[in-house]
């Protein structure tokens, strides 16, 4: 084939094809320029057409669209809409589950005399032998009274579902007698506190029972109501019914049941059986919470207290079934609850019948009931000076909060319930009430802990922030745990940082070096050191009023784990909020912090989102370090990088970047930094080889051969092709699997390595051919390599190819540092024919590659994307006109004859071809 280049003139073509440009006479987003006529809006300065407004607008239009759509999930008020009883009941299935689950119970359970009565259907299995001897011998009374059954959690369980199996059958078969008399002995159950563990299991599932049978009963007395006794239809009852709407013989059948468990003998089992029917006494009396008080005076009877509480707990749950709210009960029974505890907070030692364990256990234990009862009393808030009196808080109205001692755990869950304007009004006072209750009912840090929480809802209404800020520092100054110290700490430091805390900052952090170095950090410690150091670098903008306190990176450098990278994730993120990093002493901080960030995170799964985080801001970091026209403090810094940060090899992708930028910067500033640049560019060329992507090594090897032929380092930017055209040799086991993005990527580079080589001297021994041959035999090697992707990377070796054979090439090098290879080939004869005979063998494998390909459609695309690139390329000839006319005519059969691709090209080759003859005659004529 006879080929020959097209002549191209670079300045003519590009004001040919340039856009005509005018000169804007306003800002194109500037009010003038967005003044429209609207028609029925008015014209207004600020009405007007921003397309970034726009853009918000839409925005804010969608949240509110989301917002609707979400009121419409939870109801048009949101969850307070929801009926109160199918709310209550949510809450009180919720509350059971997590009482189970707080306290679990070994997988056997030992049976006291109480408890066996109801497992005579299930096979009590005896200890083994050694073990009932043994424990013979430790407590032989015990042995002797208890006669020491044992039953496992499955088959007690098991035995309570029969129960309330056997209930429901009798029920629905009309036996209610024997249904009462299975509830009375379900009851008796929670008679047994000898397993103390187990009693809150044993209460979720006895009271499981009561709250049946007490349905049961209320919906056989509606019924009574609503029907005649030969089962005509009365009336339907109205949601709050009167006493006066239920027939006398609906009430008769109500007060039958009252008075049958009534008659039951234990005091505990009577008071269960009257809670669960509660509600019936709706049928009798329009009152009925004025039944309550009656029976909070009746659970005094209950010797034990574990018992009593968890009775007076149940008698919250189904008062709620009342739709009528009353404190006085809640009230009565917290205070009754408090006697109970005092009992056993203050027994002396001596005359303790319990271990201080046991009664610890006790009381938590007798936690949820309290809570719960406390929830309820600011259910539905009234006043609350009247609830403080109740519960012999305050001297009067004006004093919500005296010198009256209370139980801890009581004040802890008044605390979690109290609105948070009182709270914040009266913060000193409560402060002082916490400091005279000490009892091991609950920790006093604890208290101290949730009350600077609860004031940390609004701090602008803390009274005396100062004067409570002080109190507190002085309190946690006397604590030798340094848990507790920071548990307080952190709960006020909020309050602290906004009401001039820093005055004490040193100070606390002095003390938390002295614990800390007193005894070895545990994990909850280090939790709670993690939490006050994060709310000190949030509230500080500058890194440097970080580092001027005492002993901060004393306390760090003791941190580990978790906390500690943590804590470098924030102090990173810190420094690198600004544009740059000089300050010598910061830099030294940073570096440290970034080691032990790098040493303390396993890099190796880069996937996880922390881990990736944790390498973006070190690479912030070492690229936002600035050490000015100290060029060679910077890249000794690069040097220290890459040493310290082995295992993050996205960082070794910044630190070639920053040395490419450094040599430019070298370069800018005076030729006498060209020894310098040499350094930079052997820096770069010793790390690329260490980054694990094959991808992003090609694009630095490409980038840093611009760098140096930017500065005339001749040999560097020939020796860093040749690593990318090597590269390309062992794509495949660089890169293993490929994907479309990196496809892309590849092809992008390959075609930037191609207009790269224009620029280079060439390779004088083995030709200049030598980098764009590597290429084209590369194209073979890959089975990852589409037909698409290799007609466009054969197209760039002919744009090449055509661009060295111009008399000017379209961009150029510093001039006379660097002589391309457009200058060494100039006018030989020799270099242009080897080019052609190139390009023709391309030409030849475009037409090949296209005729092989199966797919219709895209062998007419990949037919066309040659023919451009052939007509574009070279002059037209007959040989051209030829070859391009087979791929058009393949074009035309695989494509529909509109196909836009198709009529462009098809044009293209026709001006092609006048082109052609218009040369012919004019070659003619001056010939002839």
């Amino acid at each position: 084939m006879e080929f020959e280049f097209r002549h191209r003139d670079y300045t003519a073509e590009e004001k040919a094809y340039s856009l005509p440009r005018l000169p804007a006479e306003s800002h194109p987003l500037s009010k003038s320029s967005h003044q429209v006529d609207l028609g029925h809006k008015e014209k207004d300065e600020t009405d007007i057409l921003d397309p970034l407004r726009e853009v918000n607008e839409k925005k804010e239009a969608t949240l509110e669209v989301f917002q609707d759509e979400e009121i419409n999930l939870t109801g048009a008020q949101g969850p307070s809409s929801e009926d109160p009883l199918e709310l209550h009941s949510k809450e009180w299935t919720s509350f059971k589950k997590i009482l189970m689950q707080r306290f679990p119970v070994s997988k056997r359970i030992s049976l006291s005399s109480i408890s066996n009565a109801i497992m005579k259907t299930v096979k009590v299995k005896d200890k083994s032998p050694v073990d009932t001897h043994l424990e013979e011998l430790d407590d032989p009374q015990k042995f002797t009274e208890e006669g020491l059954k044992v039953i496992s959690q499955k088959e007690y369980v098991a035995r309570l579902h029969e129960l309330k199996d056997e209930i429901s059958h009798s029920w629905r078969n009309n036996d209610r007698v024997t249904s009462l008399k299975l509830s009375i002995k379900v009851a008796r159950l929670l008679m047994d506190t000898s397993v103390v563990e187990f009693y809150p299991t044993l209460f979720v599932l006895a009271v499981d029972v009561m709250d049946m049978l007490g349905d049961l009963v209320w919906e056989r007395i509606r019924q009574k109501a609503e029907y005649s006794e030969d089962g005509t239809f009365i009336c339907s009852l109205p949601e709050n019914f009167e006493a006066s709407n239920i027939c006398d013989r609906a009430k008769e059948t109500c007060n039958n049941w009252f008075s049958k468990i009534g008659s039951i003998r234990e005091l505990l089992p009577r008071i269960y059986l009257e809670v669960a029917i509660l509600p019936c006494w709706c049928f009798l009396i329009n009152n009925p919470l004025s039944s309550l008080q009656r029976l909070v005076m009746m659970t005094r009877g209950i010797a034990d207290p574990l018992a009593s509480a968890y009775c007076q707990l149940y008698m919250v749950h189904r008062a709620q079934k009342l739709r009528q709210h009353d404190v006085g009960y809640l009230i009565t029974g917290i205070n009754d609850l408090k006697i109970l505890m005092m009992r056993i907070l203050s027994m002396p030692e001596t005359t303790r019948k319990i271990s201080l364990a046991d009664g610890r256990l006790l009381v938590s234990l007798m936690e949820p009931p309290i809570e719960y009862m406390m929830r309820c009393i600011f259910k539905d808030l009234n006043q609350v000076s009247d609830i403080l009196m109740g519960l012999g808080l305050g001297k009067d109205r004006s004093h919500l909060f005296g010198d009256r001692p209370c139980i801890s755990i009581i004040l802890h869950h008044l605390l979690k319930e109290l609105p948070t304007g009182v709270i914040c009004s009266n913060a000193v006072d409560i402060l002082h009430l916490i400091e005279c209750n000490f009892d091991f009912s609950y920790d006093q840090f604890l208290n101290y802990k949730l009350l600077g929480h609860r004031l940390c809802e609004s701090v602008s209404q803390v009274n005396e922030a100062n004067a409570l800020v002080d109190k507190v520092i002085q309190v946690i100054s006397c604590y030798d745990s340094l848990y507790e110290y920071l548990e307080v700490l952190d709960a006020y430091v909020d309050i602290g940082l906004q009401n001039q805390m820093d005055i004490h900052l040193n100070s606390i952090l002095n003390e938390i070096f002295e614990r800390v170095c007193a005894k070895e950090i545990d994990e909850s410690a280090l939790s709670g050191l993690q939490s006050f150091l994060l709310k000190l670098l949030t509230h500080f903008d500058d890194l440097k009023d970080i580092l001027s306190m005492n002993r901060f990176v004393d306390i760090l450098d003791v941190m580990h784990g978790s906390s500690r990278n943590l804590i470098n994730l924030s102090i990173l993120r810190m420094a690198t909020r600004n544009s740059c990093i000089q300050d010598p002493t910061i830099i030294h901080f940073l570096f440290e912090v970034s080691q032990a960030l790098h040493d303390g995170t396993d890099f190796s799964n880069i996937r996880n989102d922390e881990n990736q985080h944790s390498a973006l801001l070190i690479s912030r970091f070492v690229n936002m370090v600035d050490y000015g026209l100290d060029f060679e403090r910077k890249l000794s810094f690069l040097v220290d990088c890459r040493g310290a940060f082995g295992g993050l090899s996205e960082l070794k992708e910044t630190l070639v970047h920053s040395s490419n930028i450094l040599t430019i910067k070298a370069l800018k500033d005076g030729s006498n930094h060209i020894t310098f640049a040499k350094s930079c560019l052997t820096f770069s060329e010793v790390t690329i080889p260490a980054i694990p992507s094959g991808l992003k090594q090609l694009n630095l090897y490409i980038e840093t051969a611009e760098v140096a032929l930017l500065g005339g380092l001749i040999s560097h930017a020939d020796g860093l092709v040749e690593s990318a055209l090597c590269y390309l040799q062992d794509f495949d086991l660089v890169d293993g699997l490929r994907v479309p993005d990196s496809i892309e990527a590849s092809l992008s580079l390959i075609c930037k390595l191609c207009s790269l080589m224009i620029l280079l001297p060439g390779n004088l021994e083995q030709g200049f051919l030598y980098g764009p041959k590597k290429i084209f035999s590369f194209l073979d090697s890959q089975s990852w390599m589409t037909s698409k992707l290799k007609i466009r990377v054969l197209s760039a070796l002919i744009s090449m190819s055509a661009a060295l054979s111009q008399n000017v090439i379209p961009f150029q090098l510093i001039h006379g540092k660097v002589i391309g290879s457009k200058k060494l080939i100039f006018g030989d004869p020799t270099c242009l024919e080897e080019f052609l005979s190139f390009s023709g063998a391309i030409v030849q494998k475009i037409v090949d590659i296209v005729l092989q390909e199966p797919s219709q459609a895209s062998r007419g695309n990949l037919a066309l994307e040659g023919c451009n690139s052939i007509a574009s390329s070279f002059k037209v000839c007959p040989e051209v006109l030829t070859i391009c006319s087979k791929l058009v005519e393949i074009a035309e059969l695989s494509l529909s004859s509109d196909n836009r691709y198709l009529v462009s090209t098809k044009n293209f080759l026709k001006t092609r071809q006048l082109c052609f003859r218009e040369d012919g005659h004019r070659h003619k004529y001056m010939t002839g």
